[in-house]
Parts: structure tokens; C-alpha cells; sequence
């Protein structure tokens, strides 16, 4: 197969934009070009040094098309597809009205697989090329989510979704049949591929002490897997957490004391954290992942993007789909750039993008393989068009940066602005 080679402006990051000045941490060429070479990045170099080098190459040339590493969505929910948006109260409020309902569809094999190629087809439309994804109680959920992603040659992260209390009928388990199930699927899909199992206790309030030490035990035998869960999203939900674990120093607690604490954790939300949580958070190098559209819709409250990142915590970005209302993580870097702005945090367009791709690749501990442009990495990548609708048209022409014609998109972006996505160095079927 010829290499390919995309050609247009490109931006990666040779520093963390958050320990040193933003733009001192990127990289952009502004006639540059990728060259792609069996589902990897070959090189990253200006076009002419690229082109003479590589004379045979196939040529896709985007122009003015910002190239950067594909989106790494670091908190979703597939099953949640269908009821994205729908109005609510409060957490618990959302999920007995919409998600449970929702989520006992998924022992459906044939639709548990039509929701998943939905939920991929749409987030490729926006750009995003990896995600950690919830799954249900259902096997046939992981199943499906893991066959469709395969067959994309997409790289994610999913695990079954463990509950054996406070949900309804028909989306509990038990903590045998949690460590059981969650023990075959992460044995018959990990590490096939592009895919990855994690562990997925849901929260603390729908598993009891039982489940949550079996799925400890089963972390401890499987090291190398993610963990995945929430912590700290809403103040009621604190409460619920301290009258069900009377004995726990806090939230955190209910997991740590169990073993579900670690490296390799992902704590999802992380809103209302107490010092010895953040102390605990930060010394064992878990991921915070940030969901601000839900957040803000659900009425969750304001993620300390930059208290958390002074103190060096491990921080990705999440759409939350669909407690999140939105696919597009254009649309989630503008909520991060507005929570911050409320917390008197303002934050640079390299910071946000650095977010939505290095930082949460750095957060799902596959920065070396996914989440930047660079020789050697894998080629997921999104082309942005800088101009894409008349609104942002005319504010992007005025710029005299990059980062002033590219703030525009990143803050009244939507899927309009992805040119193409390319999954595993192929453009993805729905550029095609």
C-alpha cells in the first residue's frame, strides 16, 4: 500500500501547555504535511521537504486544513445515544427517568450493535477517534461495542457496567457475576487489536461493598487494565455516598478501601473534591476526567481546572455522552474554556486543545501511541477547517495568529468544522 501523505497546516505539542507558556509548548507549520505508512505516522515536516522526499506518496491536500491528533473522548456512555439532550432534574432524577430505561435495551444483541455503529458514525463526524466507554450490565453491550470499534480499526476503551443495588429490575448483577462477566469480556477483548477492557464499577451508590471488593480482587489480578468509575459529580449524590458508607473518610474512600484506587484509575467528574481526596488523587496519579457540558446541563457545578493542574494532577477531557449534550468536543472545549471562566481561570486555545487530545491521552496512559502528531504514533488524526461557517468566517479572518483563527472554532465549532477524520490511517467512512 503507496504511504499517504495530507498536506496543511499542522499543530502538535512538544510540551504540556500548562507547565509551560501555551504557545512555547506547540508546534505549527503552516505549510506543513503528515505522512501516514501502515496506520502509523511516518513523519511530520513541512510540505516541499515532505513531497520531494516522498514523490510516490498519495496526496490529499487540505489547504488551509488544520491537522492535529484525533480527539481522545475520555468519558462516554454509548448506550446513552438515544436520549442525549432530554431534559431533567438533578443526577439521579436523569438516570431513573432516561438512562435505566434506556440501558435495559442493551441485552439486545442486534440493537446493543445498531446503537454502537450510530455512536461511532457520529462521533467520527466530530472528529473523535478514541473514547472510554461505559457500557451496560449486558455483556452483549461490550460485545458490541468492541466488534463495531474492530471493525473500524479503532482504538477504545469500554467495560461492562457492574450494578447489584439501587437500580431497577433487570440492570442488577451480583458481585460474583460482575467479577465473572467483566473477568471473560476483559479475557476474550483485551488487548485485541486496537481495544482495551476496563473495569467498570458505575459509582458507589449502586454497587455494594461485596461488588466493589470483587472488582478490587479482579483490578489487582489485571493490572494493566483501566479502571473506570465517578466520583464527587453532585453535592446530593455526596450525601447519598456518606449514608451508604457511614464508615468512609469521603467518596473516595468507598473506592480506595476496596482497591479500586490507583494509577490507572479514571475518576469521572471529580467536581467537589475534599483536600484529602485531591492529596490521595494526585499521589497516586489517577485521572480526573472533566465533563463540562454535563456539568453544566445536569447542574453538577464547576471542575477546578486550575487548582487541579497547579497541583499536577492527571486531568482529561469528556463529552459525557449523554448526560453530556453534546457529540462534538468543539463543543466541549468551549464549556471548558466557560467553566474556567467562572472560576476566573481563563484558558488558552493550546491548553484546549492540548486537553482534548494529549491531556486525555495522557489521562487513558496511551499518550505513547495516540494523542499527538508525531513519527511513530498512531494515525489518528482530524483535519479542521478554520472557516467554516460564515460566523466564524469573518471572525478568523481577522486574525493575525493561529490561535486567534482558531479560538473562533474551537468556541462556535460543531461538526461543520471537521473536514475529515482519519481512524488507524484510514479516512474514516463517513469522509469518504
Amino acid at each position: 500500500m503507496p504511504n499517504t501523505l495530507l498536506l496543511g497546516q499542522t499543530l502538535s505539542f512538544d510540551d504540556k501547555p500548562f507547565a509551560v507558556p501555551p504557545e512555547a509548548a506547540a508546534r505549527h507549520e503552516s505549510k506543513g504535511a503528515v505522512l501516514l505508512r501502515d496506520g502509523k505516522i511516518a513523519a511530520v515536516d513541512t510540505a516541499d521537504r515532505l513531497r520531494t522526499a516522498h514523490p510516490s506518496a498519495v496526496i490529499k491536500d487540505y489547504g488551509d486544513g488544520l491537522i492535529i491528533a484525533g480527539f481522545v473522548d475520555a468519558h462516554v456512555h454509548y448506550p446513552q445515544t438515544g436520549i442525549i439532550a432530554s431534559w431533567g432534574k438533578r443526577l439521579i432524577d436523569w438516570l431513573n427517568t432516561y438512562t435505566f430505561p434506556e440501558e435495559m435495551r442493551f441485552g439486545d444483541a442486534a440493537y446493543a450493535s445498531e446503537i454502537a455503529e450510530t455512536y461511532l458514525d457520529l462521533t467520527a463526524r466530530h472528529g473523535v477517534t478514541t473514547m472510554a466507554s461505559y457500557c451496560t450490565i449486558h455483556p452483549e453491550s461490550v460485545d458490541a461495542f468492541f466488534t463495531a470499534a474492530q471493525s473500524r480499526g479503532q482504538r477504545v476503551i469500554a467495560g461492562k457496567t457492574c450494578m447489584d443495588r439501587n437500580a431497577p429490575d433487570g440492570l442488577r448483577d451480583t458481585p460474583q457475576s460482575a467479577y465473572d462477566d467483566s473477568k471473560a469480556l476483559l479475557e476474550k477483548w483485551h488487548g485485541v487489536a486496537r481495544l482495551s477492557y476496563a473495569i467498570t464499577p458505575r459509582f458507589s451508590p449502586t454497587s455494594t461493598p461485596e461488588q466493589l471488593d470483587a472488582l478490587g480482587q479482579l483490578w489487582a489480578e489485571h493490572p494493566d487494565c483501566l479502571m473506570q468509575t465517578h466520583l464527587s459529580e453532585q453535592t446530593d449524590e455526596i450525601a447519598w455516598v456518606r449514608d451508604l458508607f457511614p464508615d468512609a473518610r469521603d467518596y473516595l474512600d468507598t473506592y480506595e478501601r476496596f482497591g479500586l484506587l490507583g494509577e490507572k484509575g479514571l475518576f469521572g467528574h471529580a467536581i467537589h473534591l475534599e483536600p484529602r481526596e485531591r492529596a490521595r488523587l494526585r499521589e497516586v496519579g489517577a485521572g480526573l476526567i472533566h465533563c463540562p457540558t454535563s456539568n453544566k446541563f445536569i447542574g453538577s457545578g464547576l471542575f477546578d481546572m486550575g487548582g487541579l493542574m497547579a497541583e499536577g494532577q492527571r486531568v482529561g477531557l469528556a463529552s459525557d455522552t449523554g448526560g453530556g449534550s453534546s457529540f462534538s468536543i468543539l463543543r466541549t472545549m468551549a464549556a471548558t474554556y466557560e467553566v474556567a471562566q467562572l472560576r476566573h481561570n481563563p484558558l488558552h486555545a493550546a491548553q484546549l486543545i492540548w486537553l482534548a487530545t494529549a491531556g486525555s491521552a495522557r489521562a487513558l496512559h496511551m499518550e505513547d501511541r495516540i494523542g499527538n502528531l508525531a513519527p511513530g504514533m498512531e494515525a489518528d488524526l482530524v483535519v479542521l477547517d478554520l472557516a467554516s461557517t460564515p460566523d466564524i468566517a469573518q471572525r478568523s479572518k481577522r486574525a493575525n495568529s493561529l490561535w486567534q483563527a482558531l479560538f473562533p472554532t474551537i468556541m462556535m465549532g460543531d461538526d461543520r468544522a471537521i473536514t475529515a477524520t482519519w481512524i488507524n490511517g484510514q479516512l474514516s467512512s463517513s469522509f469518504c
